[in-house]
């Protein structure tokens, strides 16, 4: 009989710390899920880590330039591939930065592919993070280079609380609001247009 009361109240315990783990594991999990599911404002609109780039894009009103520009250049179904990308998006004042008359020229049909350049060279294949970004300037001794979907590198340091690109002609372009987590990637607003060498 107290081998059988012995036997009950070990199983009891064997099933509290399994239940406990499986509990303190599904919080983690419910973390992580948590913050993966979190939407961060841009534009004065919402951004859904459960849709794409470019559905999240349409809907900042800080980024109607570079949707339009996406959608000129033939780079919509792109963007909302499955990826991953990482997308340093440029605002409609980061466009306005550009010569009187740049962003009209590029526009055109004729300049599609000039355009595709400078979009693509926003873009990197991958996810990168604020973190991931931080991490790889801090291993190359504060700089960190980083291949464009275009080709060319882009080099990113830190200044501050944030994180600077530098283009091919020494353009240089803030984060302003870094992590905006996507269902294919991740974007990272900056507040200029890098331009890739001529």
């Amino acid at each position: 009989m107290k081998t059988k009361k012995i036997f009950t109240t070990i199983t009891m315990a064997f099933a509290l710390i399994f239940s406990t783990s499986v509990f303190a594991q599904d919080g983690k999990m419910m973390k992580k899920d948590k913050m993966q599911q979190e939407t961060k404002m841009v534009g004065g609109a919402e951004m859904y880590p459960n849709k794409d780039i470019v559905s999240n894009a349409v809907n900042s009103k800080d980024h109607t330039t570079l949707v339009a520009a996406v959608k000129a250049a033939d780079l919509v179904k792109t963007l909302q591939s499955d990826g991953p990308f990482t997308v340093f998006a440029p605002t409609n004042a980061a466009f306005d930065k550009l010569p009187e008359g740049t962003l009209a020229a590029l526009l055109k049909s004729e300049n599609k592919e000039k355009l595709k350049n400078i979009l693509t060279y926003h873009v990197l294949a991958g996810k990168y993070s604020a973190e991931d970004i931080v991490t790889a300037i801090k291993k190359g001794d504060g700089k960190a280079q980083f291949k464009t979907v275009l080709g060319p590198v882009l080099t990113a340091k830190s200044d501050g609380n944030e994180v600077v690109l530098i283009d091919a002609e020494g353009r240089k372009s803030r984060v302003k609001i870094a992590d905006v987590n996507q269902s294919n990637g991740v974007i990272h607003v900056v507040d200029t247009v890098v331009l890739p060498s001529k």
